[in-house]
């Protein structure tokens, strides 16, 4: 395995900045220790996970559907699409196997018979509980270290670090919980 050694980035002389940006940010304004701790702390959050569904053969997308889906039962897939922000392709992929090995079922809509509604079954709900119960162990671990009455800061920072213009139904729903809050 290669070395990896840690340095502050540097650009190199010959790269271009993105269309559109006037300057590159100053390196004193960059927030490195946010944004590697986001990344470690991703790779962990979900890691957990991981573990618990390759012995089924399932990844991270099929965790996602399957927690969308539970949690909002009778997710058109269209809302699914724009929820995950994946092709329609890949979507299906995922979708026919977790249909086909029993983790979800999928119904027309009763207004319109073209829209295909998600329903998680038991055996779903019961996977999905198993992942999210490992994930609220690490959560809860991190907020004993932090203090419990602390949750509400990381709430409202994880808030807003998502888009608002973003016309998603399922945020919408999030964000129109939090605000009744």
């Amino acid at each position: 395995m290669a070395d990896i050694n840690f340095s502050p980035a540097r650009p190199h002389p010959d790269s271009q900045l993105p269309e559109g940006c006037q300057t590159a940010p100053r390196e004193a304004d960059l927030r490195w220790d946010i944004i590697e701790l986001l990344f470690f702390a991703y790779r962990d959050f979900v890691g957990d996970a991981d573990q618990e569904l390759e012995a089924f053969g399932f990844g991270r997308a099929h965790h996602r559907v399957m927690h969308f889906v539970c949690r909002y039962p009778g997710l058109k897939v269209a809302d699914l699409l724009d929820v995950l922000r994946i092709t329609k392709q890949s979507l299906g992929r995922v979708l026919k196997q977790l249909l086909d090995e029993g983790y979800l079922v999928q119904k027309t809509g009763n207004s319109d018979r073209r829209q295909r509604l998600l329903y998680a079954t038991s055996k779903g709900e019961a996977l999905v509980g198993k992942l999210a119960g490992l994930q609220t162990a690490r959560i809860n671990r991190a907020l004993e270290e932090i203090g419990p009455a602390n949750a509400e800061p990381v709430r409202r920072f994880l808030r807003a670090m998502i888009d608002r213009d973003d016309p998603d139904k399922v945020l919408q729903t999030i964000f129109a919980a939090s605000a009744r809050e």
